[in-house]
């Protein structure tokens, strides 16, 4: 939310993630954290950093990063201005919470329908210390790094370093990372509050590709040849600083301003089949933002008005793809800038004092993308895009810890800037920028319920928290990825409805027995939908016909996904705690592509970790150990959706043992 309010007051599905609960897991990826999460579906790619994201299926369209979920670290974005993030900066021994909207969010954020993820490092420490941590498990799984925790008068410092190296468990996926992050926060005077926050990345990805069925049915952790014969790559430097202020201009902080303001450079090298692309993208961006409360009619009245700027700038370089290696001879230089400014405004106002609440935001932005060729000054295109979009939800308390919510309103998504590559067959082929490429738009409604449970007198349970949400969109022009010759672009698919359920539960007894349920049903489909599918004849030429897709599965979003936890927590001594946890991850079968012609098997993941946590004094001792995959079950991870090749499938891990041991000190 663009202000700090308690999760029972928001009238939408929010989550909030403590490190505390996930102390003992892997910690490699994003889907060691949040797998967990109703309504959140994540698909790991090779077990590294390029995880798809699909909340409600915005983000399910992504064949290389994150799109339709907005990525925030520590409240600074991680998308990028036109939406596209890759979290390679994220360090999850460096996070300390997480916070997760989910549900459309374009009145709030751009390029949002799906929800919103911040990561906050964890500066929220009450006293100085020091962690070194080592991770390991089987294909070659190596993470090893510091935290440095210091807490002065008037200040909080945090430092970490990571590395990573992963030889991965399919052939040519190797990746590797060095990860520094660093926060500082103070207050200036009583009524202000300064953050300084930055990191810097460095690392490789090497990508085995997809599978066809015949080839994932022989063997699902083979590489395909093409990606090993064009080493496909993705190497990246990138750095970031942001700074924000907060001024309370009165004693009661009825009026709150902030400032944030941030910098980035960013460094990418990206082959493909035949092509190598050099990217250098210069990023500047920040946020103003004016809290103002105040009486109305009896009734204090919450109002939030602020802005964004997004503006990043720089050149792509194209060369021939020799073996990976690129050639001398430049082919192409793009000259790319992608602008995206906004203003917003959110307004909070009591209806009954403590018990029923009006919430009404909306969000008016432009976003732009303009590309020049350098070596041909005719060759320029500019492509612009503008909407407004308001939200109104209602929350109604049935006690001080259950409410009722219903919300609804419009979203839009503008295409990402890969997603505006152009390809033969638009209707201006010449053009560096699809012309024909729309933003995808769409009206939702959810409603739901949620609450938590605590008892008065000590019994079985200690707590107990519950969710339930039903919500439906109807989605203009979605936006849809598609393959020619190995290379993918994108296109609008006329309407999408998407029906889904979300269910979540959460609840521990006095004994350390803990569980965690989440389940969604999610049932999207084409309503209506005539495209163009491209293949190739024997002699290999262009075949283009028009197909018609509507009634069939949106691709790549399992109809039911369920997901639970059983944990068992003991102190065996003074100063030794154990730790014991079992996870079971269904996902239902899903579809390979628009036309529905194939459908990747359901499959059941099991996965176990346990661990101690052994204290003298100021010195304390983590030990974790586990298994994931534990029945060592082969299934496809991830799909490489519209693949005109078939090659859709990706396997997820093998069975896998790992360990780690962390040493801590709490300093003086």
């Amino acid at each position: 939310t663009r202000s700090e309010k308690k999760i029972i007051d928001i009238p939408y599905p929010v989550v909030r993630i403590s490190n505390k609960t996930y102390k003992y897991e892997k910690k490699s990826s994003v889907s060691d954290v949040l797998y967990n999460v109703p309504g959140l579906f994540l698909q790991n790619r090779y077990g590294n950093h390029d995880v798809r994201i699909s909340m409600r299926g915005f983000g399910s369209r992504s064949n290389s990063g994150i799109r339709g979920v907005r990525i925030l670290l520590d409240g600074i974005p991680e998308s990028e201005p036109d939406g596209q993030t890759r979290i390679e900066g994220i360090d999850f021994n460096s996070i300390g919470h997480i916070e997760i909207v989910r549900g459309n969010a374009s009145s709030l954020y751009t390029n949002a329908p799906g929800g919103v993820i911040n990561f906050f490092n964890d500066i929220e420490f009450t006293e100085s210390h020091f962690v070194q941590f080592n991770n390991f498990s089987e294909f070659g799984l190596r993470e090893n790094g510091l935290k440095t925790a210091i807490k002065g008068d008037n200040y909080k410092f945090l430092l970490t370093y990571q590395y990573h190296n992963y030889s991965g468990f399919r052939a040519h996926s190797e990746d590797f990372w060095n990860i520094l992050n660093m926060v500082y926060t103070t207050n200036p005077n009583p009524s202000a509050k300064l953050l300084i926050t930055g990191y810097f990345v460095d690392g490789l990805i090497r990508l085995p590709g997809s599978l066809t069925k015949a080839e994932f049915e022989k063997d699902p952790y083979q590489a395909a040849r093409t990606e090993v014969d064009f080493d496909i790559k993705r190497i990246s430097t990138k750095g970031r600083i942001g700074i924000r202020y907060e001024q309370s201009l009165d004693a009661n902080k009825d009026n709150v301003f902030e400032a944030t303001g941030y910098l980035a450079e960013k460094y990418f090298e990206r082959t493909s089949r035949g092509l190598y692309r050099i990217m250098n993208r210069y990023v500047v961006g920040g946020n103003l933002k004016y809290v103002n409360k105040s009486e109305i009619f009896g009734r204090t009245n919450e109002f939030v008005l602020g802005g964004d700027l997004f503006y990043q700038r720089g050149p792509i370089e194209f060369y021939n793809n020799i073996g990976g290696k690129r050639s001398d001879i430049l082919l192409g230089l793009n000259d790319e800038a992608i602008g995206n400014s906004a203003l917003f405004f959110q307004n909070t106002f009591p209806l009954i004092t403590d018990k029923m609440s009006l919430l009404i935001t909306g969000r008016y932005e432009k976003v732009y993308f303009d590309q020049k060729n350098q070596l041909l000054q005719s060759q320029n295109s500019y492509r612009g895009f503008e909407a407004f979009t308001p939200k109104f939800a209602i929350n109604y308390k049935l006690s001080p810890r259950i409410a009722l919510y219903a919300s609804g309103g419009l979203s839009f998504d503008s295409p990402a800037g890969n997603e505006l590559d152009n390809y033969p067959l638009s209707s201006k082929p010449s053009e560096l920028l699809n012309p024909d490429l729309e933003p995808q738009k769409s009206v939702f409604f959810e409603g739901g319920i949620k609450g938590s449970w605590l008892p008065e007198t000590k019994g079985l349970l200690s707590y107990l928290f519950f969710e339930a949400t039903a919500y439906n969109y109807i989605i203009d022009d979605e936006i849809v990825p598609f393959e020619i010759n190995g290379e993918f672009f994108f296109r609008n698919s006329a309407k999408t409805n998407r029906f889904g359920i979300e269910l979540g539960v959460e609840t521990a007894t006095f004994f350390g027995i803990g569980a965690q349920l989440s389940y969604s049903y999610s049932d999207f489909i084409y309503k209506t939908y005539l495209a163009e599918a491209i293949t190739f004849s024997p002699q290999g030429d262009i075949v283009v016909t028009t197909s018609d897709y509507s009634n069939n599965r949106v691709p790549s979003v399992p109809v039911h996904n369920f997901v639970f936890s059983l944990s068992y927590e003991k102190r065996l001594l003074d100063n030794l705690n154990s730790y014991i946890k079992a996870t079971t991850i269904y996902a239902s079968s899903q579809f390979t592509d628009d036309a529905n012609s194939d459908e990747a098997a359901g499959y059941n993941i099991i996965n176990a970790t346990a661990g101690f946590d052994l204290i003298f004094n100021r010195f304390n001792v983590l030990f974790n150990f586990g298994v994931t995959n534990l029945l060592d079950e082969r299934y496809a991870a991830f799909l490489n959706i519209n693949s005109s090749s078939k090659r859709f499938y990706e396997a997820g891990g093998p069975r896998s043992f790992f360990a780690g041991i962390s040493f801590g000190l709490a300093l003086p």
